[in-house]
């Protein structure tokens, strides 16, 4: 009886087990159908334990551990363990689960299998912890990037094969040391103080830094270090992930050197000097401080590189910005905006006595011989001077200001310099003005053809004439040709008016022939821009001269010296289509710049025209008489004929008729008159 008891209370306690273990468990038959499952195992699978009556196990789960069952009966093994993964059949949306299994068969007492029972428990989340811990370990240990693991006191644990390979280090060097034996000294104190308060407060700190390998050679990283905490929140370990950036930072350096340095003087180029000044005239006003920018320009710089090729004109430029440096006794910006132009930014206080000082120690320093190679040149410099905030509150106006006052020195003579006014400023303006009003002034026609007749000594009479534009402006009045023929010519509306010239003076020409003055012609004066612009004018001018029915000769062209010492091949040939053709071709402002004889007899000059700084001192300067009569006796020998300008007296004309001269113009005839009153005059 007490064993039957004893039975019962065993049996209770199994069944008590059974029902509320944690674990899950499962009794079977030998067909594998379910006979019994507790609580545990039916929340497991997310079903009631009703809902197994009658079922087979692997109806609800894969057969993949089948064989393993079918092991197990076979062989009677006392009890098997293993881990599986696998998916529940009707709830595909767990995705593949974990599990310990435990195996044991029970033998009835023939020793054959009765029931199967088994108990399970899931370990999804320790394996997948295990499976990302294997694959952090994959990844720490193959990544490119560099690892380190620190603890709290910021002693290295342990690093990754990549830390290895960019810092030379094994683990056994550094396991124990500080991180700071990396450190290359370019960062300051202050760099790193920063990066600790940053760890300190969040935990995390990245940026770029300078560092030093196992050879001291100095390594550039991108660095991001993050906290790991304890359950307390205290820092257990720091974790830094380390980048080679050398070599980004070389080409980084190297794109920002194009794009800021002048790569044959090494000094700042146009680029970065705006930024600069910009800078400066930033801090200038918040400390009410002056600055004072020089421009500099090289003078003749051209004909050197011209004469003597780029390479020399290169080993010049670099010995200017050496120069420019020397003289420049404080601290300040000196670049090079391009080609022949410098700047330099001084940025103290200065008085005007001081900055004048620098420009002509500049001046002084560039007129000296410069040796290349076993060439000698000689340049100078025209230097404009603007000062903040007097001359300009922004580094847009400082530039345009001294760049006026630039060509201001320019203007006077080139090798001096210029400081900018307001007179400066009203003449550039002008100048605008007027070059805008240039652009319609044709359309709007407020040009005027002017003649000035040229008289022939031996008989008094006028058959020819000088034609000369004039501008009658709406609001200015009578505009000067000095004026507004530079603007046309730096414009290139030059070729445009030219073109309308020629053709007032072929029609000017075919009305007087028509008054019975059959052999007039009429000068036109050609600008060195049309010559050498890319539109052929030469054709256009002939068709239009022979569809006139005039003789080529009825039109002369004026050219000066200058246009045949700079005669390219272009220009040469335009010129020899002139004479080709038979229009006559004379020679302007004779002696006053350089020409040479060969050139006078290759294109054929059939005039040479004394310029009048010559001929108004020949009645009291026997010097200029002197000169007067040797350009006609050579002229002569040069079968030329001899135009002297700028006739006002009687005097200078009966002198150069005793000169032997051919033709004079000026005002002792007439000065330039419009058409009509012209044709008054030679009729």
């Amino acid at each position: 009886m007490a064993a039957d008891s004893e039975t019962i209370r065993q049996l209770k306690l199994a069944e008590t087990f059974f029902n509320h273990s944690v674990s899950c468990l499962v009794i079977l038959d030998r067909d594998y159908n379910f006979i019994r499952v507790n609580q545990a195992y039916a929340d497991a699978c997310r079903l009631k334990i009703a809902d197994f009556e009658g079922r087979n196990h692997f109806e609800l789960f894969p057969s993949d551990t089948k064989l393993i069952f079918d092991e197990v009966v076979r062989t009677k093994q006392p009890f098997v363990t293993f881990t599986r993964a696998f998916e529940f059949i009707d709830q595909p949306e767990r995705g593949i689960t974990y599990w310990d299994w435990t195996l044991v068969p029970v033998l009835d007492a023939n020793g054959d299998i009765e029931y199967l029972v088994f108990s399970l428990v899931e370990v999804t989340e320790r394996k997948r912890a295990e499976e990302a811990l294997r694959i952090a370990s994959l990844v720490y240990q193959h990544s490119s990037d560099a690892m380190m693991v620190t603890d709290a006191e910021n002693k290295i644990l342990a690093i990754n094969e990549a830390f290895t390979q960019l810092t030379g280090y094994r683990v056994e060097e550094v396991r124990g040391k500080n991180p700071n034996l990396l450190q290359s000294g370019r960062q300051s104190a202050g760099f790193y103080q920063t990066m600790w308060q940053a760890l300190n407060t969040s935990g995390h700190w990245d940026g770029e830094l300078w560092d030093k390998d196992k050879n001291g050679t100095a390594i550039a990283l991108r660095l991001a270090i993050n906290t790991v905490y304890d359950e307390a929140g205290k820092v257990a370990q720091r974790v830094a992930l380390l980048s080679d950036i050398t070599e980004k930072k070389r080409q980084d350096d190297l794109i920002w050197k194009q794009a800021n340095i002048d790569s044959l003087t090494g000094l700042p180029n146009r680029h970065m000097f705006i930024n600069q000044l910009r800078e400066q005239i930033a801090l200038a006003k918040e400390s009410g401080r002056c600055l004072t920018l020089l421009l500099i320009d090289l003078d003749q710089f051209k004909e050197i590189n011209d004469a003597l090729g780029h390479a020399k004109g290169d080993t010049l430029l670099v010995e200017v910005a050496r120069r420019i440096a020397a003289c420049v006794h404080e601290p300040a910006t000196i670049a090079r905006l391009g080609g022949d132009e410098f700047t330099v930014v001084l940025s103290d206080n200065h008085d005007n006595a001081h900055v004048t000082a620098v420009a002509q120690a500049i001046i002084d320093k560039l007129v000296q011989v410069f040796q290349l190679g076993i060439e000698r040149a000689y340049i100078s410099a025209s230097i404009g001077i603007a000062q903040y905030p007097g001359d300009g509150h922004n580094a847009g106006d400082l530039l345009r200001h001294a760049d006026q006052a630039m060509y201001a020195a320019k203007n006077a003579g080139r090798n001096r310099y210029c400081l900018f006014t307001g007179a400066l400023q009203e003449a550039v303006q002008s100048r605008m003005r007027l070059n805008n009003d240039l652009r319609d002034a044709l359309k709007a026609g407020e040009f005027q053809v002017y003649y000035q007749p040229i008289v022939e000594l031996a008989t008094g009479a006028i058959h020819k004439a000088e034609a000369l534009l004039r501008w009658h402006h709406p609001v200015f009045g009578m505009i000067s040709p000095a004026e507004f023929i530079p603007l046309a010519e730096t414009s290139g509306m030059i070729v445009e008016i030219g073109e309308w010239v020629f053709r007032q003076a072929v029609e000017q020409v075919k009305r007087l022939r028509s008054m019975h003055l059959p052999p007039f012609k009429i000068s036109v004066n050609v600008s060195p821009v049309q010559f050498r612009h890319e539109h052929d004018f030469t054709e256009a001018w002939l068709e239009h001269l022979a569809a006139s029915g005039l003789p080529a000769n009825s039109i002369v062209i004026e050219i000066t010296e200058g246009l045949l010492l700079d005669a390219t091949e272009g220009v040469a040939d335009k010129l020899l289509r002139f004479r080709d053709a038979g229009v006559h071709v004379a020679l302007d402002d004779f002696g006053t710049g350089y020409s040479s004889l060969a050139y006078l007899k290759k294109f054929d000059i059939d005039y040479i025209k004394i310029d009048r700084v010559f001929v108004s001192n020949i009645d009291v300067d026997a010097n200029d008489l002197t000169l007067c009569e040797a350009i006609i006796v050579m002229a002569h020998k040069l079968g030329l004929a001899v135009i002297a300008e700028g006739v006002e007296t009687t005097a200078q004309r009966d002198l150069l008729v005793a000169a032997g001269c051919d033709f004079v113009q000026g005002y002792l005839i007439s000065q330039p008159v419009p058409a009509r009153q012209f044709e008054k005059l030679v009729i």
